[in-house]
């Protein structure tokens, strides 16, 4: 089957399957585009509360001046079903957030296939399934994969991307085009893998975290503070590629040479043998100098320094106001 591309699939609804917080949270960023949804939940009374949290996010984002959509405006575009089927009708793009139940997903996907239309892309917000297990033997698997939110979706926008290897390209595009035309930044994932990236990242830092706690090394207290007021700081501005690149003249190169010896006996420690070779080190510099040309690495510092001095200002503002 091949996906027939809308030459605008934005003017169609979106439907959300699922009116829990990451539901809503997407109904919001959407709503927020202009986009009209078409939001489903089997609870008639969870139903009920969903157009007043709508309201309240529209309004605190309103208000952050993360938004210029009238959330009055915003809520006559969102229309509400307990029945999968209706909801389905129309659109161009479905984003399920049900629960992480395997069976429960395979099955709303399977009633998607009959009552979406032929060229609608079929997503589902799992953090912990493949497209490729949610959508194996489906007739209509070439339209379905992964759109992995950071929670809140509304707040933080970006949003991991992940065709199975049966995704059609049209069906990948579609999904990018959209989710960026509603204001998400899209992040295209190369290959499936359990956690995607957001997660396997997450979970690594989690895992030396619950260690450190468990030897005494430091207190979960302490690790929050390192976390947030140290390398959240520079992760916020540069992620960790990028901080190595311009932490250590030289680059990733030079920084993997004095560094990395270190941190492989860090792994050791936890019995993880994960040296950071030749090769791996090579296509990491090579996608830095890409980015950044070594006779702009100056430039790149300074400009790190002044972002990183504008943000300690702000927290130190936003740390006075809340008293």
């Amino acid at each position: 089957m091949t996906v027939q591309q809308d030459a605008n699939p934005e003017h169609r609804p979106a439907a959300i399957i699922g009116g829990g917080s990451i539901g809503v949270s997407f109904a919001v960023s959407l709503l927020s585009s202009g986009r009209s949804v078409q939001l489903q939940d089997p609870d008639a009374a969870r139903l009920k509360q969903v157009p007043a949290e709508t309201r309240a996010r529209l309004e605190t984002l309103r208000e952050a001046g993360l938004t210029t959509a009238d959330p009055d405006a915003a809520l006559e575009r969102l229309s509400l079903f307990t029945d999968l089927e209706k909801a389905a009708k129309g659109v161009s793009l479905v984003i399920e957030c049900a629960p992480e139940k395997l069976a429960l997903k395979q099955q709303i996907f399977r009633t998607l296939g009959e009552y979406a239309p032929g060229d609608a892309v079929l997503a589902s917000a799992s953090s912990a399934l493949l497209a490729s297990e949610i959508a194996a033997g489906l007739p209509h698997r070439d339209r379905c994969l992964i759109l992995h939110p950071v929670n809140p979706p509304h707040v933080i926008p970006v949003l991991e991307v992940a065709p199975a290897e049966f995704t059609s390209a049209g069906a990948t595009d579609s999904a990018m085009r959209q989710m960026a035309a509603a204001g998400f930044q899209p992040v295209l994932i190369g290959k499936e893998a359990n956690g995607l990236v957001f997660n396997r990242l997450q979970g690594a830092i989690l895992r030396e975290a619950y260690c450190l706690v468990r030897d005494g090394v430091a207190t979960p207290e302490a690790i929050d503070e390192v976390v947030r007021d140290a390398l959240g700081m520079r992760w916020s501005v540069s992620g960790p590629f990028e901080t190595v690149d311009l932490n250590t003249r030289g680059g990733v190169a030079s920084h993997a040479e004095k560094m990395g010896p270190a941190y492989l006996k860090m792994g050791r420690e936890r019995g993880q043998d994960d040296p950071w070779t030749p090769d791996m080190v090579k296509t990491v510099e090579t996608a830095r100098r890409r980015q950044l040309p070594m006779e702009e690495w100056e430039s790149r510092v300074r400009w790190r320094e002044n972002a990183l001095m504008r943000l300690a200002a702000f927290r130190r503002r936003d740390a006075g106001e809340d008293g």
